[in-house]
C-alpha cells in the first residue's frame, strides 16, 4: 500500500535524531550503480552529464515519495553499455529508451508484466546480463590501453578497495580517483547552470533525432528482458523483503514507463528501477525514503559542478571503472540454472548483437525445454 506523504515527513523528523548517517551512506550505496555508467556515457557520447544527473536526482525524489521506500533509479544497463561501446548511436538510444518506456507503461497498466516474466527463461536474461558485462569489459580494456600507466594506477586503487571487502564500492572509488586527477588538471570546479539544448538534450528535439532502426529495436528487446526480471520482479521482492514495502512488478513497470516517456526525449539516459540499487542502499544503511531525498540533492549539486571535471576525466581511469562494473554484472549473471545457455547468449551477444543473442536464446530455451519434455515423456 502506498504510504502517505505525511508519514514520510514524520519519519524524516525521526531520522534527524539518530539515523541520518545511515540514510546518507545508503544514498552513496545506490550511487555505486549509477555514477560510473552515467559518467562513461557522458564522456563518450553527446549526452550531457549535468542533464543526466538532474533527471536521476528528480526521479530519486519522486519515486522515494511515491513508494515511501528507498526505491532505486538506475541506468538501463543494456542500452547504456551499447551506446558506450558505440554499438548504438545517441538517436538510436533515444528511440530505444522511449520505446522501452512505452512498452513498460502498457504492460504495467494492463497488469501483464508478471505473466510475461514467467515466460522468459531466467537463463536467457542472465545471458543478456553476461553479454552486457562482456561489452563493458571490452570497452574498458580499449580505453585503458590508451594510457596504461593511468589505468594501472586506477586498477591498483580498485583492487585495494576489493581487498578491503567492499567490491561494490570499487567502481565508485576509482571514479573518485579519476575525478581527483581531473580536478588536478582543471582546478577547483565552478558552479554552472546546465543548459538544455543540442542534440537529444533539447527540450523540443526534432523527430529526426529519434532513429528507430532495426538495431534500436533489437536493443530494446534485450533491455526489456533485463528490465522485466531485474528491475520489476526482483526489485518488488527485494523491497518487500528488506523494507516491507508494497510495490508490485506492474506498479514498478508503470513508473519506469512513465519516467522514460517523459525524460528520454528531454535528454535523459533511459532509466529503470533495479534490485542492485535497492540492495546497495540497504547494505550501506538506508532504511527509509530519506535516502532518496539525500541522493536527489547530491545529484543536483553534482550537476552544477560536473561539466569541467567530465571534460578532463582520464579515459584510462574510466576504462577501469567500466571493467569493475562489468565484473560485478558478470558475477550476478552466473547465478543461473543453465550455465551453457547463459554463456552462449552472453558470448554471442558480445560478438554480434545483444538483441540478436536474446532472440536466439529464447529459441534455444524453447528447443531445450521441448527436448527435456520429450525425454521425460519417453521415460513414462
Amino acid at each position: 500500500m502506498e504510504r502517505p506523504v505525511a508519514e514520510i515527513r514524520g519519519r524524516a523528523v525521526e531520522l534527524s535524531t539518530g539515523e541520518v548517517t545511515g540514510e546518507v551512506t545508503g544514498a552513496v550505496g545506490d550511487s555505486v550503480t549509477v555514477l560510473p555508467v552515467v559518467v562513461a556515457v557522458s564522456s563518450l557520447t553527446d549526452l550531457r552529464l549535468p542533464v543526466l544527473l538532474l533527471w536521476f536526482g528528480a526521479f530519486q525524489v519522486v519515486w522515494g515519495v511515491r513508494y515511501g521506500a528507498p526505491v532505486s533509479v538506475e541506468p538501463m544497463k543494456a542500452l547504456a553499455a551499447l551506446v558506450i561501446a558505440g554499438s548504438l548511436t545517441v538517436p538510436e538510444l533515444a528511440a530505444a529508451g522511449t520505446l522501452a518506456g512505452g512498452v513498460l507503461l502498457v504492460l504495467g497498466t494492463a497488469g501483464a508484466l508478471g505473466a510475461l516474466a514467467e515466460r522468459i527463461d531466467a537463463a536467457v536474461i542472465r545471458g543478456v546480463q553476461f553479454a552486457v558485462a562482456l561489452v563493458l569489459l571490452r570497452t574498458g580494456f580499449e580505453l585503458g590501453a590508451g594510457a596504461p600507466k593511468t589505468a594501472l594506477a586506477a586498477a591498483v586503487v580498485g583492487v585495494a578497495v576489493v581487498a578491503l571487502g567492499r567490491p561494490r564500492a570499487s567502481a565508485l572509488v576509482v571514479l573518485a580517483f579519476g575525478v581527483a586527477l581531473a580536478a588536478a588538471e582543471t582546478g577547483a570546479p565552478s558552479f554552472a547552470v546546465p543548459e538544455f539544448g543540442g542534440s537529444v538534450g533539447a527540450f523540443a528535439p526534432p523527430l529526426a533525432e529519434f532513429d528507430p532502426t532495426t538495431n534500436a529495436l533489437a536493443a530494446t528487446g534485450a533491455q526489456l528482458a533485463m528490465t522485466v526480471g531485474n528491475a520489476a520482479v526482483a526489485t518488488s521482492l527485494l523491497l518487500s523483503d528488506l523494507y516491507d514495502a508494497d510495490a508490485s512488478p506492474d506498479e514498478l513497470a508503470t513508473s519506469m514507463g512513465a519516467m522514460n516517456l517523459l525524460a528520454v526525449p528531454l535528454g535523459a539516459l533511459p532509466m529503470c528501477h533495479g534490485s542492485g540499487g535497492v540492495a546497495g542502499k540497504h547494505a550501506f544503511g538506508a532504511r527509509t525514503a530519506g535516502a532518496n531525498l539525500v541522493l536527489g540533492g547530491l545529484y543536483a549539486t553534482a550537476a552544477l559542478v560536473a561539466v569541467e571535471l567530465v571534460a578532463a576525466f582520464p579515459m584510462a581511469a574510466l576504462g577501469v571503472v567500466l571493467a569493475l562494473v562489468a565484473v560485478e554484472l558478470g558475477k550476478a549473471s552466473l547465478d543461473t540454472d543453465s550455465l551453457a545457455l547463459t554463456a552462449g547468449v552472453g558470448v554471442l551477444g558480445a560478438a554480434t548483437n545483444v538483441g540478436l543473442a536474446f532472440g536466439v536464446g529464447i529459441a534455444a530455451s524453447v528447443v531445450m525445454e521441448r527436448i527435456q519434455f520429450r525425454h521425460l515423456f519417453d521415460k513414462l
